[in-house]
């Protein structure tokens, strides 16, 4: 067999300088499928997003009885059930946990990164099918949000995409979170910034506010910086009062509002694979039921999509990635 995963680093000119100070040095994996090596035959794409918090070496955890996502897939190419494909492992760290993959004063370009210097990359260096019909981009979480708002953006690029609990309908998502926030935030005199010196003074995710107020701080970074890039909140740490006009730059990011503006790239996808599990801890099998919804109001063809509400919650549902990527490779080949 000569699958395998090369590790690459790539030197990107759009992050340089980015606000934060996060190395414009980044890792990429790239895995090609067993006959790559052998043949001269050209593959289908699928770049793969990982939620908040998440850094390239995830890829590889391994837990009790299961195995890691690029192995699973791996598997069943090597079976023949599904037909082979390149996948890309895109790195999109930064100091405050995340990206959402946009653009962004608060964070960097990145965005842009994946889309203007990822994608030509691999199409230079690896012998894909480059065009729109057989690349796809997949994620779970933040990921899943990258996953579904980059083909809004560039179905120049993606023809295809799979989402997993990926960050939509804002208000279910984010509203008991901020509300949570609050009372966190009393133990730091309303003031998150006095709770990031602290978290970065002290082991990481020691205390039961860290991750919820990251994602808070870190979202926040992303969608509603000021002029100078420093984050605002999109509610009040004293109250949760929702400061009206900072929220309505996070909803121009929630994927079930972007639908209609986007409708025409939506009808040109190939395939949209949307789940989540119904005890999701962040209300995202709400999301993904309104994105669904969303795309059938929108004119998507219902046989393109494949929807799915399947029993679990947030964590540990890696499993289904390699269900959705075999569904994309039979639609992605030539």
């Amino acid at each position: 067999m000569d699958d395998r995963i090369d590790e690459h680093e790539i030197e990107s000119a759009l992050l340089a300088g980015n606000p934060l100070g996060d190395s414009p040095r980044r890792p990429l994996w790239v895995y090609t499928p067993p006959g790559y090596e052998s043949g001269e035959k050209r593959y289908p794409v699928v770049y793969l997003l990982l939620g908040f918090t998440g850094r390239l070496e995830a890829w590889r955890n391994r837990t009790p009885y299961r195995e890691p996502v690029p192995e699973t897939i791996d598997g069943v190419f090597a079976r023949g059930e599904a037909p082979p494909m390149i996948l890309v492992f895109v790195d999109a760290w930064t100091s405050y946990g995340g990206s959402q993959y946009v653009d962004s004063a608060g964070t960097g370009r990145y965005h842009s990164y994946l889309c203007e210097e990822v994608v030509p990359w691999v199409d230079s260096h690896y012998r894909t099918l480059a065009a729109r019909e057989h690349r796809a981009i997949a994620g779970k979480s933040s990921g899943g949000l990258g996953a579904m708002i980059t083909p809004m953006l560039r179905p120049d690029l993606f023809g295809a995409f799979a989402t997993h609990s990926g960050d939509s309908l804002s208000e279910a998502q984010y509203f008991p979170h901020f509300f949570a926030a609050v009372r966190d935030l009393r133990a730091y005199d309303g003031d998150i910034f006095r709770w990031w010196d602290d978290f970065r003074s002290r082991v990481a995710f020691t205390k039961g506010e860290d991750l919820r107020l990251l994602e808070i701080l870190g979202v926040s970074a992303c969608f509603s910086p000021g002029a100078d890039g420093r984050p605002e909140l999109p509610f009040d740490p004293g109250t949760g009062a929702i400061r009206e006009e900072v929220w309505a730059r996070w909803l121009a990011w929630d994927p079930v509002r972007m639908v209609p503006e986007h409708a025409d790239a939506l009808r040109s996808q190939r395939a949209i694979w949307i789940d989540a599990g119904v005890r999701d801890e962040w209300f995202l099998d709400l999301g993904a039921t309104a994105f669904r919804e969303a795309l059938a109001r929108a004119g998507v063809e219902d046989s393109t999509v494949h929807f799915e509400l399947f029993d679990g919650g947030h964590i540990a549902v890696e499993y289904r990635q390699p269900l959705a990527l075999a569904w994309l490779a039979e639609r992605l080949a030539p």
